[in-house]
């Protein structure tokens, strides 16, 4: 697809944070776009900045999740990366080419006013949060892609339970195939991408 269906995706890629991203490809996959996301590709011989700078600049849209900014425990750092990608696209948009000034993000947080604390430059601007629920996450993105897109979007609730039947359906299907509870769980990004869209086009 070209420049303008690419929705870059700037998130934590911890297990736990897993539960959020699945409908947040998802529904970026059901409004007709396309995911770009780190992790759609394994090249060892390839710098993970640059791969990340690319994908950045070949997409219109871009959704950044900073909710994991925080440190785990005292005397633990501030994970950094999504606060630098963040910046990356921002720079883009300010001083790349006439059609990446067009760039249009939405930033996540988990909790309401808590980015100020690390990311103060960000005060004025409209965060969203999703509270770490994962249907609120279908709302938020959802909303925001039929606002700066104009694509069209059945209503949050119809996405959902999309979603929620593609889950119980791709578990059936893997396990099928001889997958373990423990590897759907744990099933690469890119096949899930895959399979998100192969369902999509048959069901949407």
């Amino acid at each position: 697809m070209a420049f303008r269906h690419n929705v870059f995706i700037n998130c934590p890629f911890d297990e736990k944070f897993f539960p959020l991203l699945r409908p947040l490809l998802f529904t970026v996959i059901y409004l007709g776009l396309k995911p770009r996301i780190a992790l759609e590709s394994v090249d060892s011989g390839r710098a993970r900045l640059a791969k990340i700078v690319d994908l950045i600049a070949q997409s219109k849209y871009a959704i950044h999740d900073i909710s994991r900014i925080e440190a785990k425990k005292a005397g633990d750092l501030f994970r950094l990366n999504m606060p630098f990608e963040l910046g990356l696209d921002f720079g883009c948009r300010a001083f790349g080419s006439a059609s990446q000034r067009t760039k249009k993000c939405l930033v996540l947080e988990a909790e309401p006013f808590r980015y100020k604390a690390a990311l103060s430059d960000l005060s004025g601007s409209d965060i969203a949060c999703h509270h770490n629920d994962s249907l609120r996450v279908v709302v938020e993105v959802r909303n925001w892609l039929k606002n700066v897109c104009g694509v069209e979007a059945p209503g949050p609730t119809k996405i959902s339970g999309a979603f929620l039947d593609f889950m119980w359906q791709n578990y059936d299907a893997l396990k099928l195939k001889g997958f373990s509870d423990r590897d759907v769980a744990a099933l690469p990004v890119p096949e899930l991408i895959a399979q998100m869209q192969t369902w999509v086009s048959s069901h949407r």
